[in-house]
């Protein structure tokens, strides 16, 4: 069969899923055209020969770029909930996969003395949950690499990570799960009692002040919300902000006002964290006048911000103005063959068992998107 002309192809060529304009004939050989869209750069492949005409990639294969050891069906970056889930049903689902984590295994869910919401488990260390992960996954035979991840470069046919030791691994897809982080205080106290009476998450770790006051630190929506939350279950909740006025919407401040338990500390900030022998029992905190006191709590739950760990993110995926990867439901990003799942995804709560549930669903939307590779398609965008 002939081959169409380069100018053939540049006037038939599709338009960019996110500009909606023509892409243009970026590089072309004797069997595809790289495609490039003239606005937001994002690429595309255009095959000049239907897929029974097709030469077989013998060469490239053969390249060190593409090394049978360098390759992968699955590459997961990231080593907590999300991630060793994925790792589990990839390994299931018969894929070459590999997680790379440059820490230890688990993520946050390795830092809490005490997980009480994950089914199956009324009560559990979250190290040893994170080793029971961490196990499960191994049982399957699953590739760990302690290195970390610099960069990921999307390709058409392979996706590449590269590492710091100066390796680079291909796959036909990639899970993102790197995880995010809390803003800290960063004064004394906070990291030696974290578990301990210092937390970052309400819906984790409320229940052990049951009956005890608490302080909550910021001023933004969550604050709000997770003071709230907290009434339910502490005897007294101390809202306190540096900030004369609240960032967070009227509708939560007016909550706020109208909430007997809620006491408003305005125009402070933390400055300590002591605690006891069995963890926090009181903060010190200062004034806009430089004056300090002490407030006699048990708990101090922190919500000055939270970040996604998207360094990794390659340019072209779509986020959201806070810096959350966007996706489909089956946890695709915008570019084909890149997945997002835990902290570092857009969405309405960040807890193990939804980190965990994430794993599973785009490891089986990665299988299948790698079957779709093996069959010659040059994209695996699933269809909904």
């Amino acid at each position: 069969m002939k081959s169409k002309k380069v100018s053939d192809i540049h006037l038939a060529c599709r338009r960019c899923d996110e500009c909606g304009v023509r892409t243009a004939v970026k590089s072309a050989d004797d069997d595809v055209c790289v495609l490039e869209c003239s606005l937001c750069g994002k690429e595309y492949s255009f095959y000049k020969l239907p897929q029974e005409d097709r030469p077989l990639p013998a060469k490239k294969e053969q390249t060190n770029f593409l090394s049978a050891s360098n390759t992968y069906d699955v590459i997961i970056i990231g080593g907590g909930p999300g991630g060793l889930s994925a790792g589990i049903y990839a390994m299931r689902a018969a894929m070459k996969t590999v997680l790379i984590e440059k820490g230890a295994p688990g993520g946050q869910m390795a830092i809490n003395k005490g997980v009480e919401n994950y089914p199956g488990f009324i009560d559990i260390n979250g190290f040893e949950l994170s080793e029971r992960f961490l196990q499960h996954a191994k049982w399957y035979g699953l590739e760990i690499l302690q290195e970390e991840a610099i960069a990921v470069e999307p390709g058409i046919e392979f996706h590449s990570v590269r590492l710091a030791n100066g390796r680079t691994l291909n796959a036909y897809t990639i899970i993102l799960a790197p995880g995010g982080v809390s803003r800290t205080l960063g004064v004394p106290g906070e990291v030696e009692n974290l578990g301990r009476g210092v937390s970052y998450c309400a819906t984790c770790d409320g229940f052990f002040f049951a009956g005890k006051p608490v302080a909550v630190v910021g001023s933004g929506d969550t604050a709000l919300e997770e003071a709230l939350y907290l009434t339910k279950i502490a005897s007294e909740v101390h809202l306190i902000h540096h900030r004369k006025e609240f960032r967070a919407s009227r509708n939560l401040q007016h909550r706020i006002s109208m909430d007997p338990k809620i006491k408003v500390i305005s125009d402070t900030v933390v400055t300590d964290i002591i605690s006891g022998g069995n963890g926090v029992n009181s903060i010190i905190v200062k004034n806009g006048q430089g004056v300090e006191s002490e407030l006699r709590v048990e708990g101090i739950f922190i919500f000055t911000g939270f970040f996604a760990n998207n360094k990794l993110v390659p340019a072209g995926v779509k986020m959201s103005a806070r810096g959350y990867v966007l996706t489909d439901e089956k946890f695709e990003s915008s570019i084909s063959g890149v997945f997002a799942i835990g902290d570092l995804r857009a969405k309405f709560a960040n807890q193990i068992v939804v980190a965990a549930s994430e794993g599973c669903i785009a490891a089986l939307a990665a299988a299948r998107c790698v079957e779709m590779r093996r069959a010659g398609l040059t994209s695996c965008k699933l269809a909904a």
